[in-house]
């Protein structure tokens, strides 16, 4: 790490720490929200840790293999799709007013959840630029009928999920592109290369290895993959990068790994206090590219 960025990182709520904000102070945000009211919610997370049901419950496995638990989003009820449509429709108008102009969020969602949070955030004025799909093979889904598995074996109760959508979503610019560029440096995304544009789909894998053992949180997502998108949302590479959720400080290793400012909320103790830690070495973490100019390989500790 050569060029390491300033970080601040905060233990507070985000939506308050939002309102202390002043307007047209951050350049980007890139997130992967909680949906806030739901998955960790105290009693979410209380049955997560006992293995007891709930939203995070163990998927169906026929292997022999222990998995971990995840977040089946086809237990939620009218209810808690309406607190996800609350959470996204407070968090909208909170991130328009801190970005200036030309500001990119990208925010990670779930393919059935997807269309709540674009709706929100039209609403509130965004533009819609398009989705990245980060493309990943180990996501569960595709089960058999519960309880009935040797009776219909060719069945799928739904798709096998392969993929997850972050949404890009754009506060309007001043003038043209090339103007809002040159007053605020944002209003596009960095190309990988001169002779190569940014891909809205993007081959990952699941947080392993050392990058778990380092930050141990359910929603880890892989440097190779974060370091991508942080460097896109500042084409000129100027400018500050907010994750309002930050859990384990992922993000923000990516951006002090890249020579990057930014700032991370978390409200969780126990995270914030992961990230605490987490942050220095995760940004350490080498990853090598290819010649080809295809995803970074997650490398050793330097």
């Amino acid at each position: 790490m050569s060029n390491p960025g300033k970080y601040l990182i905060v233990n507070d709520d985000s939506f308050a720490w939002l309102k202390t904000r002043k307007p047209k102070t951050i350049h980007a945000v890139v997130t992967d929200p909680p949906y806030s009211v739901v998955e960790y919610s105290p009693k979410q997370l209380e049955k997560r840790d006992n293995g007891n049901g709930g939203i995070w419950r163990l998927p169906q496995s026929y292997d022999g293999c222990t998995r971990s638990p995840i977040p089946r989003f086809t237990v939620l009820s009218r209810k808690d799709l309406e607190l996800i449509a609350d959470f996204h429709g407070k968090l909208a108008p909170s991130l328009m007013r801190v970005l200036v102009p030309g500001g990119h969020v990208l925010i990670a969602s779930q393919v059935l959840l997807s269309h709540i949070v674009i709706r929100e955030f039209c609403e509130a004025g965004f533009e819609l630029r398009g989705q990245i799909v980060r493309v990943v093979r180990t996501l569960r889904g595709g089960d058999r009928p519960k309880g009935a598995h040797d009776r219909y074996p060719e069945i799928s109760v739904s798709p096998r999920a392969c993929w997850e959508p972050w949404i890009v979503f754009r506060k309007q610019c001043e003038g043209c592109v090339r103007d809002n560029l040159a007053k605020w440096s944002v209003g596009g995304l960095r190309r990988p290369s001169e002779n190569m544009p940014f891909h809205d789909i993007i081959i990952s894998c699941c947080a392993r290895g050392q990058e778990r053992h380092i930050a141990p949180h359910p929603s880890l997502k892989p440097q190779a993959f974060l370091r991508q998108i942080v460097r896109a949302v500042l084409p000129l590479g100027k400018g500050v990068i907010l994750d309002p959720f930050m859990g384990s400080g992922s993000t923000i290793a990516a951006a002090s790994c890249l020579g990057m400012k930014s700032i991370g909320v978390e409200v969780n103790a126990k995270y914030f206090s992961l990230a605490e830690k987490a942050i220095p070495h995760l940004a350490r973490l080498r990853a090598n590219g290819t010649a080809n100019g295809s995803l970074p390989v997650l490398d050793r500790e330097s």
